[in-house]
C-alpha cells in the first residue's frame, strides 16, 4: 500500500483518548492505524471510524507482549515500509488507592512499569527503523500532569495531594525523562519527540467529574504529532502550554 498521507500509529486506541486521537490524525489527512490489544475490538473500533470516512485500519499491538510488538513492526513495513507518526497512547492506573506510597504492593508497581514504560520503550526501539524512513517522524508520548515532580514537590501546586496513584504518576516521570533522553539522541534527526499531558478527562480513568472532554483530551497528542520542522523536541506540555518537569 503506498500513500503520500501521513502514516500515524496510535497504541491502546480502542477507546477513550487514544481512540479520539485517531480520529482527529485521520481528520487531518493522515492514514492512521488503530492499536489495541485485542484485535477484535481494534478492528470494530476502526470499522466505526471508517463508516465516518476515515482512513483507519486495525491493527494488534500488546505493548506488554514483544512477540506482538515484533509482528505490528512486520506487518506495518510490509504494508507501508515507513512510520511517520508515533502516539504511544497505552497506559494503566493499577495502583491499590487504598494503600500510601510506602504500602503499593510491589507487583502493582511491575504491573503499571510493564506497560506504561517499558511497554512504551520496546514499542518506540521496535518502530524506531520505520520512523527513521520518515522525512519527519514524531513520536508522541502520552504522559500526565501527575508525572511532575515539580509540581508534586510544590505544596501549592494543583496535584501535591495527589500521592496516589503512586506507581502511575511516577510511571509518568519516567516516560518524561525518557522523552528527554530520547530527544537529545534524535536531536540532529529529522525525528522529534515530546511528552504530553492530556487533561483530567472524562474516561474511564478520568472519571465523569473530570472537566474535560475527550475529544479535547486528544487535541495535545494531535498538535505534536502533526509539528512542522520548526516544532519543539524534548517537550512536555498541554494544549499548547510548557509544563514543569
Amino acid at each position: 500500500m503506498t500513500t503520500t498521507k501521513k502514516i500515524a500509529l496510535v497504541t491502546g486506541a480502542t477507546r477513550g483518548i487514544g481512540l479520539e486521537t485517531v480520529r482527529q490524525l485521520a481528520q487531518k489527512q493522515s492514514h492512521v492505524i488503530l492499536a489495541g490489544r485485542d484485535r477484535a475490538k481494534a478492528d470494530a473500533a476502526a470499522h466505526k471510524l471508517r463508516a465516518e470516512g476515515l482512513d483507519v485500519e486495525a491493527i494488534a499491538l500488546d505493548v506488554t507482549d514483544a512477540k506482538s510488538i515484533a509482528a505490528a513492526a512486520k506487518e506495518i513495513e510490509k504494508k507501508h515500509g515507513r512510520l511517520d507518526i508515533l502516539v504511544n497512547n497505552a497506559g494503566i492506573m493499577a495502583d491499590d488507592m487504598s494503600k500510601t506510597p510506602s504500602q503499593q504492593p510491589l507487583e502493582l508497581w511491575r504491573k503499571t512499569f510493564d506497560t506504561n514504560v517499558f511497554g512504551l520503550i520496546a514499542t518506540t526501539q521496535a518502530l524506531l527503523p520505520l520512523l527513521s524512513k520518515s522525512e519527519a517522524g514524531r513520536i508522541v508520548n502520552v504522559s500526565s500532569l501527575l508525572g511532575s515532580i515539580t509540581h508534586h514537590a510544590d505544596p501549592a501546586s494543583p496535584i501535591y495531594d495527589y500521592k496516589a496513584p503512586v506507581s502511575y504518576n511516577v510511571s509518568k516521570s519516567t516516560v518524561n525523562a525518557w522523552t528527554v533522553q530520547l530527544a537529545h539522541e534524535l536531536r540532529n534527526s529529522s525525528i522529534k519527540v515530546n511528552t504530553i499531558h492530556p487533561g483530567h478527562v472524562k474516561t474511564d480513568m478520568g472519571g465523569e467529574a473530570a472537566p474535560m472532554e475527550i475529544a479535547d483530551g486528544a487535541k495535545t497528542s494531535v498538535e505534536l504529532a502533526l509539528i512542522g520542522a520548526n516544532g519543539p523536541n524534548g517537550s512536555f506540555s498541554h494544549l499548547g502550554q510548557a509544563l514543569p518537569w
